[in-house]
């Protein structure tokens, strides 16, 4: 699904983008940097701003997890019969949430990885072998340490986080050289390597880059400005006093939605957060990115107060980029994404809208 036809602001949105995504820890909306910690929490951080030291939260008895994770692993016994005919099923069951235990091996389903995986089986290990385009690999090596540097994965060059990081994102460069490698991905490889063994993540990663992001990662990144145009019709029908203001204020959606789509949240959300969207983007597509971005945008400015006082560009920008944790919450996303006020329709007719901007944009 694709979509904005290029605004003034692309260029320089982009080129900021671009910087941040050099910043040495993987910036997240939802806290500020926390002290080092001598044990890593939950989730394998010692520190940075997805450090928590809140134990899980968790609603189910034993007796249902272990429930769930059956019917999971029956769906994943049955995994075509499941995709073809009872969709709807296996839709309702991600968006209630992954079991973490079988959270990996639904993730490689989902994306269809597995299936490369069984049609490609000595592809990864071939293009390790292969030196790889110097200037890529350059580019990679500088980049493999800034990703979730608090992560145990990847908190020195002697772990293997880092080393596997840097092989999927060599064996991908060369795998899609029309692609290459674009710094905006490094995140998503690191966030799959934490749950996926290398060669499982390698084509997650692929699919992902492929499938759910197309053309994404091209030079322009022409597909992001289109979806940027998208995001903004679509905030216009679910929030149209957010729309108002940010359209008052000149605020272009490339300025603070290039990171959220580029990165597939995985530099904005708390980590509980991100692996519940990510259970429901693996399974219904780049339209749950849109949601959670709506979601964001509507709650971060929905008071009249809080857009009273960000009477400016930059006032504005620091509301989206610093909203309050509550509105980041799972509970609190994951209740509003599917409560939003849109349709398949509203998307549809979103995405021909784009597309035609875009076509008469090349035209002139």
């Amino acid at each position: 699904m694709a979509t904005s036809p290029t605004s003034t602001n692309t260029s320089n949105s982009i080129s900021l983008n671009r910087q941040s995504s050099k910043n040495a820890d993987s910036i997240s909306l939802c806290s500020t940097t926390s002290a080092f910690s001598t044990c890593p929490d939950r989730h394998g951080f010692y520190g940075g701003s997805q450090f928590s030291e809140k134990p899980a939260k968790e609603t189910l008895t034993r007796e249902q997890i272990i429930a769930r994770e059956k019917k999971w692993l029956h769906m994943m016994k049955h995994w075509q019969e499941y995709m073809n005919k009872n969709y709807k099923k296996l839709r309702e069951r991600c968006r209630k949430g992954i079991p973490q235990a079988v959270r990996p091996r639904a993730w490689f389903y989902l994306t269809g990885a597995y299936q490369l995986h069984q049609k490609y089986p000595d592809r990864y290990n071939d293009l390790l072998r292969q030196p790889g385009n110097p200037q890529i690999i350059e580019e990679i090596k500088k980049d493999q340490h800034r990703q979730f540097p608090h992560h145990e994965m990847f908190i020195d060059e002697e772990k293997p986080g880092q080393k596997e990081l840097f092989n999927v994102l060599k064996a991908y460069s060369i795998h899609n050289p029309k692609v290459g490698y674009c710094q905006a991905q490094a995140p998503i490889a690191a966030f799959l390597l934490m749950h996926l063994p290398s060669e499982q993540a390698f084509w997650c990663f692929v699919t992902i880059c492929d499938k759910y992001l197309k053309d994404y990662f091209t030079p322009g990144l022409e597909m992001l400005q289109r979806d940027a145009g998208m995001l903004n019709g679509l905030l216009k029908k679910t929030s149209p006093s957010v729309y108002r203001h940010l359209q008052k204020h000149k605020v272009d959606p490339l300025l603070y939605m290039t990171d959220w789509f580029l990165c597939a949240m995985t530099r904005t959300l708390p980590w509980d957060t991100l692996l519940r969207v990510w259970d429901c983007f693996l399974c219904e597509g780049i339209k749950i990115l849109f949601k959670v971005a709506l979601v964001i945008l509507g709650a971060s400015l929905s008071s009249h107060k809080v857009r009273k006082q960000a009477n400016g560009l930059c006032e504005t920008l620091e509301v989206l980029r610093s909203p309050p944790k509550k509105y980041l919450e799972a509970d609190f996303v994951m209740h509003h994404i599917f409560r939003l006020n849109i349709t398949v329709e509203d998307f549809i007719h979103e995405h021909k809208k784009q597309e035609m901007l875009h076509r008469k944009a090349k035209v002139s």
